[in-house]
C-alpha cells in the first residue's frame, strides 16, 4: 500500500457502495453468507442515528479501504455500555498500511465518548495476520466463545 494518509471518519450514505463491497469481501473471508435483506438492514441501521448500530470507514488517499462496524449494548457488570467492535475489514490490496490499527483505535475513541466501559472484539483462530495485529494492541481474554444458533 502506498504512503498516502489514513483518516477515519463515520460512514455516510455516500459511502454505501463501497462499503457493500468491503461487506462482501468480509463475509467471504469469515466463509459466511448474508441476504440482501440483512445487507440492506444493517446498512440502514448505521445510517440511522436511533440504532446502536454504527460504522467507521477508513480513507486513503480520498479512497475508502476499510470499515469498522460497531455497536453498544447493555451489560449486567456495569451500568455503563459496552462497545463491541464486530466487524473490521481492509481490502486485501490495501493491507499493512496501518488502517485496520487506526479503525480499531478510532472505535475505542468513539466508545470512550459513548460512556462505554469496554471495548472487545474476537476473530478465527486462522485469522493468524488480524491476530498478530490485535496482539500488539491488547493482550488477548482468556474467554472462549461458544455459539448456538436459533
Amino acid at each position: 500500500m502506498g504512503s498516502g494518509k489514513i483518516v477515519i471518519r463515520k460512514a455516510e450514505a455516500r459511502d454505501e457502495t463501497r462499503w457493500r463491497e468491503l461487506w462482501a469481501g468480509y463475509i467471504k473471508f469469515y466463509r459466511g453468507a448474508v441476504s440482501e435483506e440483512v445487507t440492506a438492514s444493517t446498512w440502514a441501521r448505521i445510517l440511522d442515528p436511533q440504532s446502536n448500530i454504527e460504522a467507521l470507514v477508513g480513507e486513503v488517499d480520498g479512497e475508502v479501504v476499510g470499515l469498522c462496524n460497531y455497536l453498544y449494548h447493555d451489560s449486567t457488570w456495569s451500568t455503563q455500555p459496552i462497545c463491541y467492535l464486530q466487524d473490521l475489514f481492509v481490502d486485501p490490496d490495501k493491507r499493512g498500511g496501518g488502517v485496520a490499527k487506526q479503525l480499531i483505535l478510532a472505535c475505542e475513541e468513539e466508545a470512550k465518548k459513548a460512556g462505554a466501559f469496554r471495548l472487545y472484539w474476537q476473530t478465527q483462530e486462522y485469522n493468524a495476520p488480524a491476530r498478530s495485529l490485535y496482539d500488539t494492541i491488547v493482550p488477548r481474554s482468556s474467554f472462549i466463545v461458544y455459539r448456538k444458533n436459533i
